[in-house]
């Protein structure tokens, strides 16, 4: 497999235009999975009829929905670099590409086992599988067939401050999924109101440190489709930001009002 650099480009014109028609369809309705997901509010309020149970979408468990999603992000950069032919390899591209695999080796064999979600419905569940592969083929493609980095690139300032942002996101990311953890007992699947961490400023502190973690590897790796990812990532989970942000005002009448949605003092 050799470099191209007209694949690049239109691969990555297609993620950005994805994230595009995301957000204008997310920005006012929330993506329909966990405390949006109509099917299980149903169920917790009790079936009024048993039409309304036929009617009921087909659901996957949170962990192992998780888990297989994730995956092909992980996997499909590994089997990339795994068989890649020519042997051509640039160890600071590849070194590059294993933020993106550590981000979900930790999602996918981590977060999923642990994780005390809603059952998952099969719909979305093949969307984000079906993105996982696409994206991961995209920066695994570009990392290690295309990206060629000047020695001196460590030294970089962009290389410098993007590891910073993505370490920082990334620690943000995992120390916020770990309290809501908390909230609930196993099998539990009540709401709760968030506390400590950045969770004392914003309603998405989860999202925020996932999109700082991408905009850091986007500057790290200086490539087209980690920048498209990044703003892709910001279509996606902003406006989730946003609406979660709304439900615990609508919920909770002692939710603090000085909290924002994604980013602290501003939105």
């Amino acid at each position: 497999m050799q470099c191209s650099p007209s694949l690049v480009g239109v691969l990555s014109s297609l993620l950005m235009a994805l994230g595009l028609l995301n957000l204008r369809s997310y920005i006012h309705a929330p993506l329909p999975y966990g405390r949006y997901d109509d099917d299980l509010k149903q169920e917790d309020n009790g079936a009024k009829d048993q039409r309304r149970c036929r009617r009921r979408r087909a659901h996957l468990p949170a962990r192992c929905a998780w888990f297989l999603q994730e995956l092909p992000s992980f996997l499909v950069p590994a089997l990339l670099l795994a068989l890649r032919s020519p042997p051509r390899l640039d160890p600071l591209g590849c070194g590059l590409l294993g933020m993106f695999c550590g981000h979900y080796f930790q999602r996918t064999f981590i977060y999923s086992v642990l994780t005390r979600s809603r059952p998952f419905p099969l719909k979305t569940f093949f969307s984000c599988m079906l993105f996982c592969s696409y994206n991961g083929f995209l920066q695994g493609y570009y990392m290690i067939y295309c990206a060629e980095y000047p020695h001196d690139w460590c030294k970089d300032i962009r290389f410098i401050s993007g590891i910073l942002l993505f370490l920082s996101g990334m620690g943000i990311n995992i120390h916020s999924d770990i309290l809501l953890r908390r909230l609930r007992k196993p099998g539990e699947f009540t709401y709760k109101i968030p506390q400590g961490g950045l969770f004392t400023y914003i309603s998405g502190a989860n999202f925020f440190g996932e999109i700082l973690e991408w905009f850091g590897y986007a500057l790290a790796t200086w490539s087209l489709p980690a920048f498209t990812f990044a703003l892709f990532t910001l279509c996606i989970i902003g406006p989730r930001a946003y609406h979660h942000h709304r439900y615990y005002l609508r919920t909770f009448t002692r939710y603090p009002r000085s909290r924002k949605a994604l980013i602290p003092f501003i939105f």
